[in-house]
Parts: C-alpha cells; structure tokens; sequence
C-alpha cells in the first residue's frame, strides 16, 4: 500500500511516498501529480518495496525533470539502469 503526503517546499510540491509503490500506484500517484500546480519532487526516502512498472514510471519522470530526493540506494540504483534503457530505446 502507497502512502502519498503533499507538502511544499523550495516553491515545489514535495510528494513523500511511504509504503510499497506497485503497478495500481502508478496512475494515482499521476493523477496526484497532474493536480499539483508547482514543479514537483518525489521524496522516497520512505519507499520499501517498488515493482517494474514503478521504477520505469520515476526513471520517465525524472527524465522529464521531476526530482527524485532520498531513495535507497537498491531503488536509485534500479531506477538508473531503467532510465539508461529508455534512454537507449528512444
């Protein structure tokens, strides 16, 4: 289960995520992100668990500029390696 909590900060919309990031997460944490009026930034700081289609949608969005802060390393790492394949298909 995704835990989404909206603060601002550094005139951006800071989106902590807390909680397991899965496939059905994916289009709320869109929907949420489409409805904020500031540039957004992703803490994942408290991300436990992620699955394919989550890492691939924050390796998009950080491709697009969204600022990923504090992931754990596991999860930077899976995200990097999925954006060097996106980046390789475009």
């Amino acid at each position: 289960m995704l835990k989404i909590e909206r603060t601002h900060s550094d005139s951006k919309n800071v989106f902590t995520l807390t909680g397991r990031i899965g496939s059905d997460d994916v289009q709320t944490l869109k929907a949420s992100m489409e409805q904020a009026e500031l540039p957004c930034a992703l803490d994942l700081s408290q991300v436990d668990l992620i699955n394919l289609d989550a890492v691939r949608f924050l390796a998009t969005l950080e491709m697009r500029g969204i600022e990923l802060r504090n992931g754990r390393p596991h999860v930077r790492a899976w995200i990097d390696v999925e954006r060097r394949r996106i980046s390789d298909l475009e």
